[in-house]
Formats: C-alpha cells, sequence, structure tokens
C-alpha cells in the first residue's frame, strides 16, 4: 500500500468535489489536508485501508468524536470491500482518499469499472449484500452525506463526508 503526500491548503480543501467547505475560514488548521493510498484490489486491502484511516486520523491529530472514527473505519471496510469483490476485474488497483477540513472528514475509494452501484436490499437468508444500505445509514445517523460520482478516465468515486463533531452540527443556532 502507497501513501502519497497531503495538500494542506484551502485550494486542495475545495479542490475535492462534493466535499462540505467550511465557512469563513480562511487559514488552514494543522489537521487539514487531502491524502490517497493506492492498494491492489485484494481482499487483504479491506483491514490495510481501515487501519491506515484509523492511523491518519490519529497521527494528524483530527478531532474527531470516537462514534464517528467507528463509523468511518465501518464506511471504509465496505467500500473497499465491494471495489475488491465487484470491480477488480477491471480495477487491479483501488485508491483510497481522506479529506479533512476544519469540521468533517470525507473518505472515497475509486476504482475503474464504470458500473454505479446501488443500494439494494438483500434477502435475510443473505449473508452480504447491504453494503451500501450500511454505508447510507451511518452517513444519515452522523448528519453527514455519501454519493457516486463518475471518473474522468470512466471509473467511479464512492464517498461519504461525515462531521468531526455531530452532536454540534444538529444544535439549533
Amino acid at each position: 500500500m502507497e501513501i502519497r503526500g497531503s495538500v494542506p491548503s484551502d485550494s486542495g480543501r475545495a479542490a475535492v468535489s462534493g466535499a462540505p467547505v467550511a465557512d469563513g475560514l480562511t487559514a488552514s488548521l494543522p489537521y487539514e489536508g487531502v491524502w490517497r493510498f493506492t492498494a491492489p484490489a485484494l481482499d487483504s486491502s479491506v483491514p490495510h485501508a481501515r487501519h491506515a484511516v484509523r492511523d491518519l486520523l490519529r497521527n494528524q491529530r483530527v478531532p474527531v468524536q470516537r462514534d464517528v472514527v467507528q463509523g468511518l473505519l465501518l464506511i471504509v471496510s465496505e467500500l473497499v470491500t465491494n471495489a475488491v469483490r465487484h470491480a477488480a476485474v477491471l480495477s487491479p488497483e483501488i485508491a483510497v482518499e481522506i479529506s479533512v477540513g476544519a469540521d468533517w472528514v470525507r473518505v472515497g475509494v475509486e476504482d475503474n469499472h464504470p458500473y454505479r452501484p446501488k443500494a439494494l436490499i438483500a434477502d435475510q437468508g443473505q449473508t452480504g449484500g447491504r453494503g451500501l444500505l450500511l454505508v447510507k445509514a451511518i452517513t444519515a445517523e452522523a448528519g453527514g452525506v455519501c454519493d457516486v460520482q463518475h471518473t474522468a478516465s470512466g471509473g467511479k468515486v464512492i464517498w461519504a463526508a461525515l462531521p468531526l463533531n455531530p452532536a454540534a452540527m444538529m444544535r439549533p443556532r
């Protein structure tokens, strides 16, 4: 697994398509930035991606609540698993991007497969097939947003953005 660079600036933050942007901030906070790493489309990449995201949040000292971290790590696991299981034929390598803003964190998983997945309701007897439903539920519960976007290369990126402190986001202003 390769981790490449960071872009801790306002321009880096704004360049991330679909990511929330903090209002009124002109200077970056020490933990803000964009990090991207690649991994082979193998089952073994799922825990590696989850640990890389966890370690990045810890090493950058991102002020994120523990329950948000747990939800984010589950989202990473589900999205990487989906890319490995459903896109590996056309995408032998996947990319994981973590973007951190003043009050949000966004994770995206990119592959080269053009199919845009839909959240399906699986039968009770099935052991899989609920990953995107889980991603949507975790994201909604945290007050975040998620989506799928096509890439210029014909693939897709599935992303979820969560507030660092959901309780603060839900307080009336």
